[in-house]
């Protein structure tokens, strides 16, 4: 295949943004400012989310083997690059007044991203490992990056372990999958699986170890011990970035390989994910009942809001790719919202305020961030008015489309009880303040801290009341993976 000026314009958003990672490495080797590389990543990823309209003249279309840009591809970047800019907003006034390495951070962050953008447009087992090993190395040192803290340590020698774990599993299931099959592609995946009406030993353990790996980076019950504690340890802002834009890269490469593999009539499969998606949405919101801390409240809810995603993914056809897409953006933009309310008042208090006692009484303080924080806890329950209500809706709709009925039990219920944890954090921002806690309430607030929660709010509320905006540019887009 020869390379076009087609191709190179396909490209270009992820050309643009290694680009990006490259110019700010040398910005901070020369100039050790973190302003100048906070500013220099945020024109960064402004330029790469410019070049996707310019690479969607030319898609669908594939680069290689290995990617193929369309308009699903397109959209999830979209997707990953602004939870990315929204991180960054976060991340600057996180670093404000600590004595951390001013500027790695950004690095890591356009080099994860990258990975993240590979992933969203992997066509092949080879590219899907490189967009995942670029992601999860870049995300060792992030969740490590306050090198003067040992539970940032701890997160990050833990994530390196466990993840080193699932990417052997995922290794060897793509050795597998090849030694019964020959090809790594896709597509030719399915065509050779449904020639051969059935599926070997080598195949199916392939693709057993593959689900098995891509489950713990989705944190899928039982492959979620890392996630609490990873959580908790993390810099605020990495714990966003983890939650968002790690899970939906990974998300968005499953649902690519289902969709383009057929694997969506390959029953013991889909049992398989439905037993993971129960077992996530029960166990993931039962613990969260038990919690104290709010990171491991925001954690377990991550794995109970994956099972809800999943349900919309097995649905399969074009209800799984437009619920999964709008569940996708509901859960960043919400997600975003709550932990960068955790993150500008960890920033300003100059340590982790994480306990839930540190959280009572925060609206009588600070209004502004107490309102936010309720907003996004109620997006994150379901509640009407909100981008969680019509996400939640569209899972219970997938469900019944599908005739999942066990699952949409399960959705109905595990909702129940995550709406009592989340009223719980709400009801405590109400509670009369402690006099413990009123110095780090009243502390300064970063500007781009406050940019970062009102888009954050913006797209909840305005997307909650008016969907169909996002649900037709979904169909525009993402519906080119069907």
């Amino acid at each position: 295949m020869s390379f076009t000026t087609a191709h190179f314009v396909a490209l270009l958003p992820i050309i643009t943004l290694a680009a990006a990672a490259i110019v700010v490495m040398l910005l901070v080797a020369f100039v050790r400012r973190r302003d100048v590389s906070a500013i220099a990543t945020v024109v960064g990823l402004v330029a790469t989310l410019l070049t996707l309209p310019i690479a969607a003249d030319v898609a669908p279309l594939d680069v290689t083997r290995l990617l193929r840009i369309d308009g699903a591809a397109l959209l999830y970047t979209g997707f990953l690059l602004l939870c990315t800019l929204g991180v960054t907003g976060l991340s600057a006034g996180y670093l404000r007044g600590r004595d951390e390495a001013p500027g790695e951070l950004y690095i890591l962050l356009l080099t994860a991203v990258l990975g993240a953008a590979v992933l969203a447009a992997s066509a092949h087992f080879a590219a899907l490992f490189l967009g995942f090993e670029l992601l999860s190395v870049s995300l060792f040192a992030l969740l490590a990056y306050s090198r003067e803290r040992k539970p940032c340590l701890e997160a990050g020698a833990k994530y390196l372990i466990l993840s080193g774990v699932s990417s052997s599993f995922l290794l060897f299931g793509i050795a597998l999958v090849y030694a019964e099959l020959g090809t790594l592609e896709f597509a030719r995946v399915a065509d050779l699986l449904a020639a051969a009406d059935g599926t070997g030993l080598y195949a199916t353990a392939g693709v057993a170890l593959i689900v098995a790996g891509i489950a713990f980076k989705l944190s899928l019950v039982p492959f979620h011990l890392w996630t609490p504690d990873v959580y908790q340890g993390a810099p605020a802002p990495i714990t966003a970035f983890l939650a968002t834009v790690s899970k939906g890269a990974i998300f968005v490469v499953l649902l690519r390989y289902f969709l383009e593999a057929g694997a969506f009539d390959y029953v013991p499969l889909l049992v398989a994910l439905s037993l993971l998606a129960g077992a996530s949405m029960l166990l993931g919101n039962i613990l969260a009942l038990l919690q104290q801390n709010v990171k491991r409240i925001l954690a377990y809810s991550s794995i109970a809001h994956l099972g809800y995603l999943l349900v919309a993914f097995i649905a399969g056809g074009e209800v799984a790719v437009e619920a999964a897409s709008y569940y996708l953006a509901a859960y960043f933009a919400s997600t975003i919202g709550a932990f960068g309310i955790v993150a500008v008042l960890s920033s300003a208090a100059g340590e982790e305020m994480q306990m839930l006692g540190q959280y009572r009484g925060l609206f009588w303080r600070r209004p502004w961030l107490a309102g936010v924080f309720s907003l996004m806890l109620l997006s994150l329950a379901g509640i009407p008015l909100t981008m969680g209500f019509v996400a939640k809706f569209y899972v219970v709709a997938a469900s019944i489309d599908a005739s999942l009925w066990v699952l949409l039990a399960l959705v109905i219920i595990g909702s129940g009880i995550g709406l009592f944890y989340y009223l719980r954090v709400l009801v405590t921002l109400y509670l009369d303040p402690e006099e413990a806690t009123l110095a780090r309430h009243e502390a300064a607030v970063s500007p781009s801290g406050h940019v970062v929660l009102a888009a954050a709010t913006l797209a909840v509320l305005w997307l909650g009341i008016f969907p169909a905006q996002l649900i037709d540019f979904v169909r525009a887009t993402a519906f080119s993976l069907v």
